[in-house]
């Protein structure tokens, strides 16, 4: 099994290419099931979780086509991905598949917008809170789904004629299930409002492509989305936004490490509240032709307070980065997770490198020590994984992160990047 190994101590300078966005690209994947021409994505990761969605697709009867080789352009790569599915061969997902990635039970709403009828297992993902489906389920049942649960299956009937279109206002903002009901009411008789509705740039990233595909919608980015349908979607060429994730993690691990970097085909709109932590926290970031630069030349990590939040809130999905980073940081700070009740694994694998946290409910306080010692330590979920990166970029001899494989979910040639910066990071294998 694969292991990360780090030498703390080295500063980051260069360029980081930003990747297209994991968390954008597994609903514009899941999005070529709503038509039977092809759908083209630029700019698609080379990731874990996208490869499994592949598969998945794949079995519902999509024929998926990479343009040859990896394309190099500028410091980074990126994949041109073609997806067609002429017919859906397949209604269900079956759980050895589904189990495998949370995402993947996001297929419920375009099978059942199109083939009126869906077999869906119960999901899986990381460990980090329950996450029912129960919104999911009420969602396509606004529209007029029938839904049973039988054998850790979801079985979803449309009424005959398909899918009606209702108004319908989540009890709590979520992103998957915004996606889900985004992509079902496309082709739903009618009107769909979607009341708090998620309002994450990759909710408005999938908006934009299946207005491409000629569906009917306004409102993507607010907390109220309204869906015209149509009979029927054509074939798009759409770009894959940045990683708004990635770039908050590269940017934390200079604020970390000192140095000069700039995040290369980003931008600062993506993720304003988490560049406005790290700023405080003592770096400096400014926005450049090409991304934004992050620097740190001496000085100290300020101490700062969170509260993860849904967007444009600091990302859940950055909190275990920015944890790390409060490890080093010149006095307390409190980190309160509102999103997901069990995402503080990474609290007890920091400690084993000399950090000082305490938790109290859904809140954990840090406080800052002067130096990190490394240590052999395991990777618990996706994000927590590089939080571990990135307190061993600072750690005083050699840290190893087993479990990468949660690494490799979400953070396409980690390794690689941080190396060309001048981090003393490398992939082993047992």
């Amino acid at each position: 099994m694969d292991r990360i190994r780090i030498t703390g101590g080295n500063e980051l300078n260069g360029i980081i290419p930003i990747s297209g966005a994991k968390n954008a690209a597994l609903p514009l994947m899941i999005a070529s099931l709503l038509t039977d021409d092809t759908l083209t994505l630029e700019n698609v990761p080379h990731l874990a979780d996208v490869e499994q969605l592949i598969r998945i697709l794949g079995n519902h009867g999509v024929d998926i086509s990479v343009n040859g080789r990896r394309e190099r352009q500028g410091e980074g790569y990126s994949r041109t991905v073609h997806f067609t599915c002429r017919n859906i061969v397949d209604t269900t997902a079956p759980y050895e598949l589904v189990s495998k990635m949370r995402a993947s039970f996001w297929v419920i709403g375009p099978l059942l917008a199109r083939a009126g009828q869906a077999r869906v297992s119960l999901p899986g993902g990381c460990a980090i809170g329950t996450r029912p489906v129960d919104l999911f389920i009420e969602a396509l049942k606004a529209l007029g789904a029938t839904i049973e649960i039988d054998s850790g299956y979801i079985n979803a009937t449309a009424p005959k004629g398909g899918l009606v279109g209702a108004r319908y206002v989540f009890p709590k903002v979520s992103v998957g299930a915004t996606h889900v009901m985004l992509m079902a009411a496309t082709l739903a008789r009618g009107t769909t409002i979607i009341g708090n509705a998620a309002r994450e740039p990759e909710v408005v990233d999938l908006a934009n492509c299946l207005i491409a595909m000629g569906a009917k919608i306004t409102g993507a980015g607010t907390s109220e989305i309204t869906i015209e349908g149509v009979d029927s979607l054509s074939g798009a060429r759409h770009r894959v936004l940045p990683d708004r994730i990635e770039t908050g993690t590269y940017a934390m691990a200079v604020a970390m490490t000192g140095g000069d970097v700039v995040l290369e085909g980003t931008s600062a709109r993506l993720l304003e509240t988490a560049l406005e932590a790290i700023r405080r926290a003592g770096a400096e970031i400014t926005e450049t032709e090409t991304g934004l630069r992050v620097v740190r030349k001496g000085g100290e990590i300020r101490p700062v307070d969170v509260v993860t939040d849904p967007f444009p809130g600091f990302p859940t999905d950055l909190q275990a980065q920015f944890m790390g980073l409060m490890t080093r940081s010149s006095g307390v700070s409190h980190i309160t997770e509102t999103i997901f009740e069990n995402r503080f694994m990474h609290v007890q694998e920091l400690a084993r490198l000399g950090a000082k946290i305490s938790l109290s409910g859904q809140t954990a306080k840090i406080e800052g020590v002067p130096r990190l010692r490394g240590a052999p330590v395991m990777a618990t979920d996706l994000r927590a994984s590089v939080s571990l990166v990135i307190a061993g970029l600072v750690a005083e001899g050699e840290t190893t992160v087993s479990r990468v494989y949660h690494l490799d979910r979400g953070f396409e040639r980690l390794e690689e990047k941080l190396t060309r910066c001048g981090a003393l990071v490398e992939r082993v294998s047992d």
